[in-house]
Order: C-alpha cells, then structure tokens, then sequence
C-alpha cells in the first residue's frame, strides 16, 4: 500500500525550481528543545539517542511543529551522527557539551578496521521512523531525510566530539592524507545506501548537512569534503515511486564555494547568513534552488522587526522559482516558539505578495 497523495507540495516545486504560489518555509531543528511538548517527549524517552532510536517517539516529535505553525516541510528527527554510532564508535551524549565517542578514530588500523553499516539492520530504526512519520503526516507536506556530510561526520569521528581547533582531524589530514581519504570514501558509501534507505523508506527530499566544511581551507574544502559530497549525489536514487527527489547541500560557512557546490549535481543551496541571498542567486543563477538564510538570533527581536527581515530576504531574491525559506542555521533552544510563528505567517504573506 502506497502513501497518501501529497496535499501541500511546495516545498519540492520550490526545490526543483518550479513555480509556487508563496514562499516555502521550513526551519532547521524545527523539532527540539524550543518547544516545550518536545522537551516533555524527550523526558518521557529517558535520553537523547532513546529518544531517536524509538521510532512512535520520533514520529512524535517530528510532527509537533506541524501543529503549531504553517511549515511546509517536515524533517525527520534524528542526529547526524547515527551512521559513526552504528559503526560502533560508541556515541553517548554529555548534557551541556553535546556528543561524544568513546572509541575516536586515531589511527589508520582504527579506520581500516571501520565497517560500512547495513541501513537494513543498524540503522533501521531510522526507516522504521521514516515509514510511520509518512503514514501520520498523511500527505499533508513532504518529509525530508537527512545524513551528515563524511567530512562533517569524520571530524566528530576522528576529534572525538565537538571542537574548536580541529587539531586531530586537520593533524591527520595533513599528516597522512591517505588515511583520511579511506575514512571519507568509507562515509560516502554510507551516507548513499542511508539515504537511499530513507528515500525508499519513504523521504520525499534529501539533505546533506556539512556543519563544518567553512573550516577548511578552500584547497582542501574541495578535496576533502565537497568531492564526497558529490560522489554521495551522483550515487542516490533521484526517482522514487513516480516522484523526483531533490537534494540540498549545505555546507555552514561556505559562501565562497557556492559555485562549486552548485556543480556537484545537487538540486538546492542551503545558505547560512553570511551571504547575501541576492548576491548568492546572481553567482549561481538559475542553476539550483536557494534555501536560506535568517539569522537564526532575528528570532529574538519583535515581531515587526522579524516580518521586516523576513520581507527583506524574500525581496532580495525576487519573484523567481526555487526560493526555500529558511533559517541560516538551526533554531536555538531559548527562542520563544511564537516568534516563529510570526516568521512562518511573514514568509507566506511576503511571498504571496511577491508574486501579484
């Protein structure tokens, strides 16, 4: 049994550049720690990864922003870095300081000895997830599937945990190049089969997080992380069910690679604040859909000060097809779920007047 038709199918005319009648609004971390029914969900899971891995929780949690706010997405809610865990790099999680490993790659035996995961058995609480959150959503908006980028998942691998210097990851990709590419080659082939097992589990669209490519230089940002980025695109199923699925890159800090990035064969740009969006469209023209770019702090201001910002991105990238709006990064924790509301509402109002 198929799913249900989708009702509200902006989201993908935006990602494949095809005329909509408003402006698409999702946001990242749409589901998490700003809503207080999710924090009350996350209680009732016990942890984090409980909360992840038991797929009525996950489901759960993934719809709630859909009942507040006019999204016209839904994300599923997971972490970027199931695949390491289901390598059995040990993943805990620290309260105030994010993720940690206890077996970090340190060594060329350690990655030699690296397995690529099956999405069929580690990961399959993650499909399972994917295939009720289809169910439950009932063709009300398309769901999106996610991976992290190999380089991105590579550094929480190799440093352990979250960092600020890199000095294991960028030590090892200057110290021994060759390990480095083993590990990454090792992240594309499991990042393609995970999010092919997400597309045919049911994910209407695709997205790449590469959360930390904007510390790499601009030589090794091309050789170290963008050239998996496309190999992952050349490699998933773009068809799925009769339906196109596009994917989306983003790479946080990476303004100066839009170009490049463009090139990979990906459908969409996800941009962070720190470009404008007019200047990003003139680089790239009309060859890929933009998505972006709010600074996510705009959500501490009044509401006015919110719709003039919002109004102001949608001005800048004018009545063309392929605009997504979005955040320039995830939502923070502390802001205050109405302000979204007013953000999502803005975005709608502006892009309908946009296109009289």
């Amino acid at each position: 049994m198929g799913f249900p038709i989708l009702k509200n199918d902006r989201l993908i005319r935006a990602l494949l550049r095809q005329p909509t009648d408003t402006t698409p609004v999702w946001i990242m971390r749409q589901a998490g720690r700003y809503l207080p029914e999710y924090r009350e969900v996350r209680k009732q899971a016990g942890s984090f990864l409980d909360l992840c891995k038991n797929r009525e929780l996950a489901c759960e949690v993934t719809l709630q922003p859909l009942r507040r706010f006019a999204l016209d997405g839904a994300i599923l809610f997971s972490d970027i870095l199931t695949i390491p865990d289901a390598m059995g790099l040990g993943l805990y999680f620290v309260e105030g300081e994010g993720p940690r490993f206890e077996r970090p790659l340190r060594s060329e035996a350690d990655i030699r000895r690296l397995g690529v995961p099956d999405p069929s058995d580690s990961l399959r609480y993650v499909t399972d997830a994917i295939s009720l959150i289809r169910r439950e959503l009932d063709g009300k908006v398309p769901l999106i599937g996610f991976s992290g980028s190999p380089w991105t998942l590579s550094t929480y691998m190799v440093e352990g945990g979250s960092s600020k210097e890199y000095r294991h990851i960028k030590g090892m990709m200057y110290r021994n190049p060759a390990a480095l590419h083993q590990l990454l080659q090792k992240l594309a082939q499991s990042v393609t089969a995970y999010l092919n097992a997400q597309i045919e589990a049911g994910a209407q669209a695709v997205m790449i997080f590469d959360t930390w490519g904007g510390v790499l230089t601009p030589q090794t940002y091309r050789s170290f992380s963008l050239d998996y980025m496309s190999r992952i695109v050349a490699g998933l199923k773009r068809e799925h069910d009769g339906q196109t699925i596009p994917v989306t890159l983003f790479t946080k800090g990476g303004a100066q690679w839009l170009e490049a990035m463009a090139d990979s064969g990906c459908n969409a740009l996800g941009l962070d604040w720190t470009i404008d969006i007019d200047e990003a469209r003139g680089r790239v023209g009309d060859r890929v859909a933009l998505q972006g770019n709010l600074d996510p702090c705009v959500l501490y201001a009044d509401p006015d000060a919110i719709r003039t910002m919002a109004q102001d991105i949608i001005t800048r990238f004018g009545n063309h097809p392929g605009h997504i709006f979005n955040l320039g990064h995830g939502i923070h924790q502390t802001v205050d779920p109405d302000h979204l509301g007013v953000l999502v509402d803005a975005v709608h109002e502006a892009g309908y007047e946009i296109r009289q």
